[in-house]
């Protein structure tokens, strides 16, 4: 009897002692809960009777050079419905229906759907916007948002980019500078009920958006203007595939105009710019769009042909290889090894210096030149002047040169390399390395944006790019631009001379591959002053039909373009005028 209530009383001390420990553990996770975790399941309990909606905020602006306005936004409206506070369904249904011109049966299905927010449009016009809040409408929500609106369509489309239904970046300077552009989204909260109606005079929370920053960048619109006409007026002539022409200061790499016609309509970027011929398949579409948005001038790579003639030079006269006075006997052709390589003037030039070699764009000269210049030397120079590595412009997607491996490059590809066949290289590194090569030896940095702005104009950022000094000397620099002003003065170049100004250029006639479409690639590219260039063009067109040689199609384009920018730049006359007062026109080159 005495053991069974000493048991009992140790159970019941245990049975307390149980009890009193789960109650200290209850009270410690309640003080926990009420104190420690407070502010959490506050803002949790808070966020079940909280209806989001989110505040658009502006992206930033993008100007020209002069503050010319490229790109901005339009205000739109994005409707929306909230079933829980809808009093009169039919009557939202038919008047968004009629307004925002949908189906009804569309209308209603989201009409009726049982959710805390259900979107029927976006980028709604402001006016039908307006339109629809003057009916006072129950449960019907009209939010401002923002559009990307481009003010002249097709202007630099390939450069400035376009946006996405979320407002960010695409391609192009929209893409590159998103972070810069796209700012940051507000919320505007209201409170609910527990059953997500919205709870009278209990007003709203907003949280501001902050607007993108403004991006300053040094395309020029006049330029870009004058380019882009200038590039689709030849096309059209030539019935040429494409035509993409570079205007950029070799001096500190920035980029005035960039033109790839056939240009888009950035206001309608799914759009496509061609006609094309039956049904397409949402992916041969996609692969069409793909390929209007590409920008040749950076992304596709080809045979620059004789145009690359300056690198040649310029490596030459380094390593110290050739002298001006040196003389060459041109045939017509040069065989290497067992390739017979012909020169553009079928009947040959003859006896000649290097300096008329520059002048008649001979072939054999370069060859010439360039075994003598031997692979080692030559790769050491396309690696000096920045030929194997990117431009690293800030446009997305550039594409890198395809060149030989060093070791195999034997006497035939060394012939062809040196007048600018069997590699592939894309405009944009043509053009910044002959910059680097006419403006005294220094390797600069292509590049459209300047600085960043807040809404009243105050600089934010400004960008600054790698500039890489001793590419050449100074010496040799000042010797092609008067061997290539030669070029425009007295030589294969002589469609792209002005009476009065000093143009230095290089004419180029390629063939595409393969060989047997007989498809050509004809192009120019010329500076000015010659004696210290402020500007400089390359031109590529694509596939021209009937003539197709550089010196005929193309030079004459970069001389209306010069004719236009050069006077607008206030660059004066200081070339000497020939004697007898007559433009120097010249015969056609074939080159």
């Amino acid at each position: 009897m005495y053991r069974n209530k000493t048991f009992n009383r140790k159970k019941i001390t245990i049975m307390f002692a149980a009890i009193f420990l789960v109650t200290i553990i209850l009270i410690g996770r309640l003080v926990y809960l009420m104190i420690f975790c407070s502010e959490y399941y506050g803002k949790k309990a808070e966020n079940l009777h909280e209806r989001e909606r989110e505040i658009k905020a502006a992206r930033g602006n993008i100007y020209d050079a002069n503050g010319v306005l490229l790109a901005a936004n339009k205000t739109v409206c994005t409707i929306s419905v909230i079933h829980s506070q809808i009093k009169e369904p039919e009557k939202v249904i038919k008047v968004l229906a009629e307004i925002l011109d949908l189906p009804e049966e569309k209308v209603r299905k989201r009409v009726e759907k049982v959710s805390s927010i259900e979107r029927i449009q976006t980028n709604v016009d402001k006016t039908l916007g307006d339109k629809i809040r003057e009916y006072g409408l129950a449960g019907v929500k009209i939010d401002e948002d923002y559009k990307r609106y481009y003010p002249y369509d097709s202007l630099a489309s390939k450069v400035l980019g376009f946006t996405g239904g979320d407002n960010q970046g695409i391609i192009g300077l929209e893409v590159k500078y998103d972070s810069y552009l796209q700012g940051t989204n507000g919320k505007i909260l209201t409170l609910t009920d527990a059953r997500g109606v919205e709870i009278e005079n209990a007003g709203e929370m907003r949280l501001e958006p902050e607007d993108g920053s403004n991006l300053c960048i040094s395309l020029d619109y006049n330029i870009q203007m004058y380019a882009q006409q200038a590039a689709k007026k030849v096309m059209q002539e030539k019935q040429a595939d494409s035509v993409s022409m570079i205007v950029m200061n070799p001096k500190n790499g920035e980029i005035m105009a960039m033109v790839n016609v056939p240009e888009f309509d950035l206001n309608r970027p799914y759009e496509l710019n061609t006609e094309q011929a039956g049904e397409l398949s949402p992916e041969e579409k996609q692969n069409l769009l793909n390929q209007m948005w590409r920008n040749p001038s950076i992304n596709d790579t080809y045979e620059p042909g004789s145009t690359f003639k300056v690198i040649t030079a310029s490596a030459a006269l380094e390593e110290g290889v050739v002298k001006l006075t040196d003389t060459f006997s041109c045939p017509g052709y040069r065989v290497v090894e067992d390739r017979r390589i012909r020169c553009h003037k079928t009947t040959g030039h003859g006896a000649e210096t290097f300096v008329q070699g520059i002048e008649n764009s001979c072939n054999p000269v370069f060859i010439d030149v360039g075994l003598r210049l031997g692979a080692d030397n030559f790769y050491h120079y396309f690696k000096q002047f920045g030929l194997l590595s990117k431009t690293n412009i800030d446009l997305p997607g550039e594409a890198a040169t395809i060149m030989h491996a060093k070791k195999n490059i034997g006497f035939v590809e060394l012939a062809t390399i040196s007048f600018g066949q069997s590699f592939q290289i894309t405009p944009i590194q043509l053009a910044t390395t002959v910059s680097s090569l006419v403006n005294g030896g220094t390797r600069v940095t292509p590049h459209f944006a300047v600085r960043t702005t807040d809404r009243e104009g105050h600089t934010i950022k400004t960008f600054s790019y790698e500039e890489k000094k001793g590419i050449v000397s100074r010496e040799t620099s000042e010797t092609m631009r008067m061997l290539l002003e030669k070029v425009v003065s007295e030589g294969s170049g002589k469609k792209a001379y002005i009476e009065g100004y000093t143009i230095g250029g290089k004419t180029a006639t390629s063939q595409t591959l393969p060989r047997s479409e007989h498809k050509y690639i004809s192009s120019f590219l010329g500076f000015a002053p010659a004696e210290d260039p402020k500007v400089l063009v390359l031109l590529v067109i694509r596939n021209p039909q009937g003539i197709y040689y550089g010196g005929t199609i193309a030079a004459p384009v970069v001389k209306n373009v010069f004719e236009n920018i050069l006077p607008y730049l206030k660059i004066e006359k200081t070339g000497k005028i020939p004697e007898n007062g007559e433009e120097n026109n010249g015969a056609d080159a074939a080159d």
